[in-house]
């Protein structure tokens, strides 16, 4: 059904696995196009409560295919569809992404690069690999980030840190990423999937509109001044039934 991917459901659990290993799962706008209809197909799955995005190999996503960038910086367009940075990918679905009621989790399994990072800084939770590097390498492309990592970046790590990392086109351990809270877990390398996957188990033994709905909670109460994140809790407790 893919060309870039491979999806696994069991266990109320889709995994979306990067499948370009040889290319150490380069991004192309066509992956980008699999990634969005792959994500719209388990948030339509009833038997789907989490989503999991990972790599196949040692790498999560060693950023943009290289023949892709050049062909689009010499105004050429090698994708079969949106030209590289037009697409659905980058300008609509980080949109969708914060909106999805069903918990996504990206399970970084080794190098993430340019998109592979900014593809998961959306997402509910990012775990990652011990001694994996981290790439915000844009600065240095001539290329400034995006998928709203300009929104989300400062808000994990802080304005002055994003500052510092994407200015100087920074490469980081998954360590230093850990500690400035860009992810929220270390695992060793083979058992980044398998951490991934205990979290996603845990999260889909409970009701999908309660997880929904703290979800949505949580996404509005961090943006919001204290009175209307109450509100919100109230209301979103009487939309699942809890209050009256």
């Amino acid at each position: 059904m893919y060309e870039y991917l491979e999806v696994d459901v069991s266990d109320n659990i889709a995994t979306i696995f990067f499948d370009r290993a040889e290319k150490k799962n380069a991004y192309t706008p066509e992956m980008g196009e699999e990634i969005v209809a792959a994500l719209n197909d388990a948030m339509a799955d009833d038997e789907v409560r989490v989503v999991i995005l990972t790599g196949r190999g040692d790498a999560f996503c060693a950023g943009v295919d290289l023949d892709y960038f050049k062909a689009h910086m010499a105004g050429e367009n090698k994708s079969k569809g949106p030209k590289l940075g037009e697409e659905y990918f980058v300008n609509g679905w980080p949109l969708d992404l914060v909106d999805y009621p069903k918990p996504v989790i990206a399970a970084m399994n080794g190098a993430a690069f340019g998109v592979g990072v900014t593809m998961t800084l959306g997402c509910d939770v990012r775990y990652a690999a011990e001694g994996a590097k981290l790439g915000l390498n844009f600065t240095a492309l001539g290329v400034l980030p995006g998928l709203g990592s300009t929104h989300h970046l400062p808000q994990l790590v802080g304005v002055a840190k994003a500052m510092e990392l994407v200015l100087s086109a920074a490469k980081i351990s998954a360590e230093e990423a850990f500690e400035i809270g860009l992810v929220q877990r270390l695992c060793p390398p083979d058992e980044v999937y398998s951490d991934a996957r205990k979290l996603a188990q845990a999260i889909a033994k409970n009701k999908p509109e309660v997880i929904a709905a703290a979800k949505k909670a949580l996404r509005s109460g961090a943006l919001s001044s204290l009175d209307d994140a109450i509100k919100m809790e109230k209301q979103l407790s009487r939309d699942i039934g809890n209050i009256k």
